[in-house]
């Protein structure tokens, strides 16, 4: 049985651009844990690993025809921040498109999604489901 105090989530992406991407979030408060590139081609990202301050972070790399997560579209990820309101405004001034405002949820905390550049849902919020 697994503990779940040792488990922890990482949203998997996949990127067209991901050096404008990799610009983008750290715009909003990622941060580079570590990023490797193909030798061949150093545009190419073949596995980044990015931490959320608050815990957890993300994995992703450059769409790619060989890739495992090719043709699976946009994803959709839910942050949680002590301060939504600012990592939202990051998110808009750095290119995302506003989805649905920054409002105070009925069940608790304040929250509000954008798309980022590249079309990937991401909401902010700092309701920590429990």
């Amino acid at each position: 049985m697994t503990d779940a105090s040792t488990v922890r989530h990482w949203q998997t992406l996949t990127f067209r651009d991901a050096d404008a991407m990799m610009t983008w979030l750290k715009a909003i408060g990622f941060t580079e844990h570590a990023t490797y590139r193909d030798e061949g081609d150093p545009s190419v990202v073949t596995h980044a690993e990015w931490l959320w301050p608050q815990g957890g972070g993300i994995m992703f790399g450059s769409d790619r025809d060989d890739g495992v997560l090719k043709g699976t579209g946009p994803s959709a990820a839910y942050l949680v921040t002590d301060d939504p309101d600012a990592v939202f405004d990051a998110a808009v001034s750095a290119g995302a498109s506003v989805v649905r405002e920054m409002v105070d949820q009925d069940y608790g905390g304040r929250g509000g999604s954008v798309l980022d550049p590249e079309g990937n849902h991401w909401s902010f919020g700092d309701y920590q489901p429990s």
